[in-house]
């Protein structure tokens, strides 16, 4: 039931540089979403809506190959498209407005 929970479409901050991953898998360990799975010798992110932006991911690899900015996402979003009356966007793509 808690994998099937879902925030916003494509507001969620994780990335994944696959340049940095070695495929140590430490990431997939303490997911607690199941947001990462290793696939040829490499991580990939199978569910990116799916995280909740704990950092434990990036807090965890060794290779700096993961960076999400823990908890911001979903809330800031939604409270952002609320105070300038549009849907909500993280908008966390290099703007220096951002979060």
């Amino acid at each position: 039931m808690i994998n099937s929970m879902r925030y916003l479409k494509n507001v969620v901050t994780l990335n994944l540089d696959k340049t940095k991953c070695t495929g140590c898998g430490r990431c997939t360990e303490v997911c607690p979403r199941t947001v990462l799975t290793l696939s040829n010798g490499k991580v990939e992110t199978i569910d990116r809506d799916a995280c909740i932006e704990c950092g434990a991911c990036s807090r965890n690899c060794p290779f700096e190959a993961l960076t999400v900015s823990a908890g911001v996402g979903c809330a800031y979003a939604v409270i952002r498209g609320a105070l300038k009356g549009t849907a909500p966007d993280c908008a966390c793509s290099g703007k220096s407005d951002c979060c």
